[in-house]
């Protein structure tokens, strides 16, 4: 090396030795950056947050409204006559439409708030003191597809990064072993797959995790090679090469990311294993969540809530459940209406109830704010006889914990329950007041990209503060 008139000649080996404590220095700088390590909280949000975590449970299908948590007598009074004579009938996605039809369910209050809830959920009924039921969300498609990657990003487009990966870029992760935003799979992929969870144009690092409710949890997690000095020598030369290719072709998000992505799954190796072991969970714990039930998406779906605990417990910023395979459709009854949204409510009802109060007699409740609901509802007139088409005109989602003000409902639909009438609600303010519960500003929570600072809810969305205590 030369400097100015003197010359120092350092070996690679002399220069590692004689920098050794600045590079333990830069180390403990990144470390302190970390809330996980450091002990001190370097806050990343706008204000003070009231969530930490999110628990999205995602209804792939479209649940019914009127058949759920927004009753209407109206139906009953007027089952069997054309709706036409009441009023205008939209275009369906199948344009099949039959007479309006009446819930099969009775629906009933519970709770000190008296809020009705539906026969297909008196678990969640039980909680609804805990819950604000939203009547008076809107969509802006009616197709699965379209409106899934809407309920997810913001964008009837795909490719736009998703709420969890937003989150997950915004807040980072408490968790050091696991991933930031992590999917669990019940056992069907919705339409639209996979980019429901993508990074879209943030660093793919950033993307929802797959796992599975049992077994390990995720393939490949457990370590191939004979012994675990030879897979740290073989994840050395792997990481030694993905440098040298960033020195020649600059930093690039996608090595960037594998590089990171690798980092990570090593460390799952030793993390995964007791996340996925429930042995040490308690009996009546298990029974809370529906272990013990004799059908066996009940089961599936209480190891995705209890696993779901699991890892906010653990620093997960952001966990989504899908459905279980209830051997029938997704909530999506174009036909059958009474036994296949009877088959979904059971398999999810109880797991449900038993993840909200056992998160709230842990403590966790106040820092996770769960959110139910799918991509829009159903028709208050039947298809065919006995089904209900799509309906994205108005349609209910419900919130609860992290800072939500349970016991009430807001918003109306019309007295058939198949628009809203009153305080209207887009899917970008669900995803604002998401953000906003976590500590962000909606507006200000932005990515460059394509000369634009992009948002989770474009140029859209506003706060539902009614639904926030």
């Amino acid at each position: 090396m030369h400097c100015g008139q003197f010359r120092y000649q350092f070996t690679r080996r002399q220069m590692l030795q004689q920098c050794a404590n600045g590079f333990g220095a830069a180390a403990l700088t990144a470390l302190l950056q970390d809330r996980a390590f450091s002990g001190v909280t370097a806050e990343r949000t706008h204000f003070p947050a009231k969530a930490k975590n999110v628990i999205f449970l995602y209804m792939d299908g479209g649940p019914s409204q009127v058949d759920t948590f927004d009753p209407k007598p109206m139906l009953s009074k007027y089952n069997g006559k054309s709706p036409g004579d009441f009023f205008k009938v939209e275009d369906t996605q199948f344009d099949n439409v039959g007479k309006v039809l009446e819930s099969p369910w009775k629906f009933k209050p519970y709770g000190e708030s008296g809020i009705p809830v539906s026969d297909l959920f008196p678990q969640v009924g039980s909680c609804i003191d805990d819950i604000a039921v939203i009547r008076s969300v809107v969509s802006n498609f009616p197709e699965h597809t379209f409106a899934n990657y809407f309920l997810h990003t913001g964008s009837g487009l795909q490719g736009r990064p998703s709420m969890g990966a937003w989150v997950n870029y915004g807040l980072g992760s408490e968790c050091q072993n696991l991933p930031g935003f992590v999917v669990i799979n019940g056992g069907l992929i919705p339409p639209g797959g996979l980019d429901c969870f993508n990074s879209g144009f943030l660093p793919a690092s950033f993307q929802g995790s797959v796992f599975k409710p049992g077994g390990s949890g995720i393939a490949n997690v457990e370590r191939q090679e004979k012994t675990s000095r030879t897979q740290v020598e073989k994840l050395k030369l792997m990481q030694q090469l993905d440098r040298f290719k960033q020195q020649v072709t600059g930093r690039h998000d996608e090595i960037d990311s594998a590089i990171s992505n690798y980092e990570l799954a090593y460390k799952m190796q030793m993390a995964i294993p007791d996340l996925m072991s429930f042995e040490s969970e308690s009996k009546p714990t298990l029974e809370l969540y529906g272990f013990n039930e004799e059908y066996e998406p009940t089961r599936t779906f209480a190891a995705e809530c209890l696993l779901a605990r699991r890892l906010v417990e653990r620093g997960v910023r952001f966990v989504e459940l899908t459905c279980p395979n209830v051997k029938g459709d997704r909530w999506d009854q174009h036909s059958n209406l009474k036994l296949h949204h009877a088959n979904n409510a059971r398999a999810v009802d109880q797991p449900i109830a038993g993840l909200l109060k056992d998160l709230k007699q842990r403590g966790l409740l106040d820092s996770t704010l769960v959110i139910w609901g799918g991509e829009f509802g159903r028709t208050p007139f039947a298809q065919g006889t006995n089904g209900r088409d799509h309906n994205p005109f108005g349609f209910t989602m419900w919130m609860a914990g992290g800072g939500v003000k349970g016991g009430t409902t807001y918003g109306t639909t019309d007295e058939w329950g198949y628009k809203v009438v009153e305080n209207r609600v887009e899917i970008h303010d669900i995803h604002a007041t998401m953000l906003h519960l976590l500590g962000l500003d909606h507006t200000r929570s932005t990515f460059r990209f394509g000369g634009r600072d992009m948002r989770l809810t474009d140029v859209h969305g506003h706060v539902v503060h009614d639904v926030i205590a």
